[in-house]
């Protein structure tokens, strides 16, 4: 009892750490998209998965960890069916926002010789059709579970096989093998198109480290651009999606096929399904420098105004 309070305590503290960190990155860029003169593509991509990321948060946590404290019957049938499928429409969200976030990026430092600066956003208000396509499509195909959760307050005989506030009843074959793929399918495309593009921009970042040796060889002085130190920044958060999906992967796999009860297992599965969205803010607040500086500024703004009333 006390380990599961030890437990439930913890993972409250680092969902709330995530969402604070996501509401943070969220704010942040939200200023720089309404404050600064260009409206830059990736400020809002990064702003949806900041969004994304705090739904799932909300969504995989909150209603487990009071689930785990003794509100078992806090959700009703309505309610366990939003709360589920806003966690599966919210991953589907998360995979597809990091692909676009990684082509995009892939895009703009293109050399503007090749083809694919022909791709580059016009506006930044052309990725807007993109997010409504994967709204749109990640909705359609988590509606299977509309019917089948059931809140664990209709039938305390599921308690055992829940997740301590809904449970999956059996669905029709025909529905499992058409959703299933079209998952399969999604999950495929977008990692396939996140890997090319991040390979891509492994391939740019290497001639320009090549170029900045060069120059240096010269005795040149030389600046990273901006553009290059922000897919450096992708390309980190990429690395850690694809190690943490992939890792999600093995252990719901040796899960589901271990006859046994594996609760440190489970516990570490449990943790893994939702640590990407609390570590990705922290990349970006740690590698954008301007991220930091812009607080700062806020922060230095609000000092002088409280110092200007307490004058009058």
């Amino acid at each position: 009892m006390i380990l599961q309070f030890i437990k439930e305590t913890f993972f409250l503290l680092m969902t709330v750490f995530g969402i604070l960190g996501n509401m943070s990155v969220s704010v942040n860029y939200m200023f720089s998209w309404w404050g600064g003169p260009e409206k830059k593509p990736i400020h809002l991509i990064l702003i949806h998965l900041a969004f994304t990321n705090i739904i799932l948060l909300l969504a995989k946590r909150l209603p487990k960890t009071k689930a785990a404290f003794g509100f078992r019957n806090f959700l009703g049938d309505i309610g366990c069916k939003i709360i589920v499928y806003l966690e599966r429409v919210a991953r589907g969200l998360s995979i597809c926002t990091s692909s676009l976030l990684t082509v995009v990026q892939a895009i703009i430092i293109s050399p503007r010789a090749s083809g694919w600066s022909r791709l580059r956003p016009k506006s930044a208000w052309h990725i807007l059709p993109f997010f409504s396509f994967f709204w749109i499509f990640n909705a359609l195909i988590s509606m299977n579970l509309i019917h089948s959760i059931k809140s664990i307050s209709l039938n305390m005989s599921q308690l055992k096989n829940g997740n301590n506030y809904c449970y999956f009843t059996l669905e029709s074959q025909k529905i499992k093998w058409i959703v299933l793929p079209l998952m399969v399918l999604r999950d495929a495309v977008f990692q396939g198109a996140m890997g090319g593009a991040s390979g891509y921009m492994v391939f740019l970042l290497h001639k320009h480290h090549q170029h900045v040796l060069y120059l240096q060889n010269s005795k040149l002085l030389y600046r990273t651009p901006p553009e290059l130190r922000a897919a450096q920044s992708v390309l980190l958060l990429m690395l850690c999606f694809v190690f943490f999906y992939w890792t999600d992967c093995a252990f719901s796999l040796f899960l589901s096929l271990s006859l046994g009860e594996y609760s440190l297992m489970v516990n570490i599965h449990e943790f893994v399904t939702f640590v990407y969205a609390i570590f990705s803010p922290l990349v970006l607040i740690h590698r954008d420098g301007l991220l930091t500086e812009r607080w700062h500024a806020h922060w230095e703004t609000l000092r002088k105004c409280l110092s200007l009333l307490s004058f009058q």
